[in-house]
Parts: C-alpha cells; sequence; structure tokens
C-alpha cells in the first residue's frame, strides 16, 4: 500500500494530500529514510512523523485498503 494512503487510511493523519504533502516535505521517514507518497509500506515498517516540535513513530502491525474508525488504531503501535 502507497505510504500517503496508508497514513490516511490509518487515521496518523485526516487526509491524503496532507499526508502527501508532509511526504514531499520531508517529515515522514519509513525505516530511517525520507520517503515518497508512493513508497511502498509493508508489515513491520517503522514510520516517524514529524509534527513541528512533536515527533511520532509508529510500526505497521496490518494493512488494509479499508477499515473502520474504531479500529484504526489497530493497525499501528506507538513506539517512545
Amino acid at each position: 500500500m502507497r505510504l500517503d494512503k496508508y497514513l490516511k487510511v490509518s487515521r496518523l493523519i485526516k487526509r491524503r494530500t496532507v499526508a502527501a504533502e508532509a511526504c514531499d516535505g520531508g517529515r515522514v521517514s519509513v525505516n530511517g529514510k525520507v520517503s515518497k507518497p508512493a513508497q511502498e509500506v509493508k508489515i513491520g515498517d517503522i514510520i516517524e512523523l514529524s509534527f513541528g516540535q512533536r515527533k511520532v513513530r509508529v510500526e505497521v502491525l496490518s494493512v488494509a485498503e479499508t477499515v473502520r474508525k474504531d479500529d484504526a488504531a489497530g493497525m499501528y503501535r506507538q513506539i517512545v
């Protein structure tokens, strides 16, 4: 699955266009490498997001095309 779509489906970022802009701006990395929106995401990948001073680091637990809002948080595990 594409990185921008994963960020939207998992509800880490609200809209896919915002997710794509974050990727293009260099604020998203997968496995330690700055990634483009078309980067493929698979189970076990580590995604890092930078929102100003705040950084979010998550591990991908599942990849699904559509997910209910209640189940979206189960797609990833936050890493401290």
